[in-house]
């Protein structure tokens, strides 16, 4: 069965190009122009991956993307035609699992998709239901939940993955290098920072206090870990 991908722009002729050239490796596209249409395609259809632009007309694509993020962990390739730094730290902030400046290579992109694509099949094919109980954490890997005690938390996939690699091998520290090759893959291009921007979404979400965490601790100068008992 071909793997689902919604492509959102406004540009008429990359989407046209980008249909083309992704349905020549067997996906199944669907198409939106704008944010409203996209954010309602996003919600009431089945996809495998978004690739979101960030200039969108009617909804941009950062509240598209960060309305699709209350209901949903699918992965989610932003696209900018702005190179700035803080652009694609803003998409990491609002959910994007990734992001490309335009212009770009479709190679580059295709390679990004089946890397992202390739590991959640993996992670699907090698669950067996299995809930991990980490203190407080109640950790489903077939179904992908994550719940403190009985309020479940939503997160991405990246953050899922991230907590996931933490909790299970408790005390041990993982630099910023090894996160990114182990979540994100070789094939990934990004900077470190891409896991900075992780860590700190991931602690708003599952520590009460983000500041002062108590569950993912910061080795200085090396990396981040999951306390291996609670204080």
């Amino acid at each position: 069965m071909a793997n689902k991908i919604l492509i959102v722009d406004d540009e008429t002729l990359l989407v046209k190009g980008l249909k083309y050239s992704l349905e020549q490796d067997d996906y199944d596209i669907d198409t939106a122009f704008d944010g409203k249409e996209a954010l309602n395609k996003a919600l009431n259809k089945e996809f495998d991956l978004i690739i979101l632009d960030l200039m969108l007309p009617e909804i941009d694509g950062l509240e598209v993307c960060q309305k699709i993020r209350e209901t949903s962990s699918v992965p989610i390739i932003m696209l900018t035609a702005k190179g700035e730094d803080m652009n694609k730290i803003l998409g990491l902030e609002y959910g994007a699992d990734d992001y490309l400046t335009k212009p770009f290579n479709i190679l580059e992109l295709k390679a990004r998709i089946k890397a992202i694509l390739r590991r959640s099949t993996n992670k699907q094919s090698k669950s067996h239901d299995q809930v991990i109980q980490v203190e407080e954490f109640t950790i489903n890997t077939l179904g992908r939940k994550v719940s403190i005690g009985d309020k479940e938390v939503n997160l991405t996939a990246k953050e899922f993955d991230l907590l996931l690699l933490l909790a299970t091998n408790p005390g041990k520290i993982f630099t910023r290098e090894e996160l990114l090759e182990i979540i994100w893959g070789y094939e990934y291009f990004g900077d470190l920072r891409t896991v900075d921007v992780h860590i700190r979404r991931l602690r708003e979400k599952i520590e009460k206090n983000s500041s002062q965490a108590e569950y993912i601790l910061t080795k200085w100068g090396v990396g981040y870990y999951f306390r291996s008992k609670k204080k």
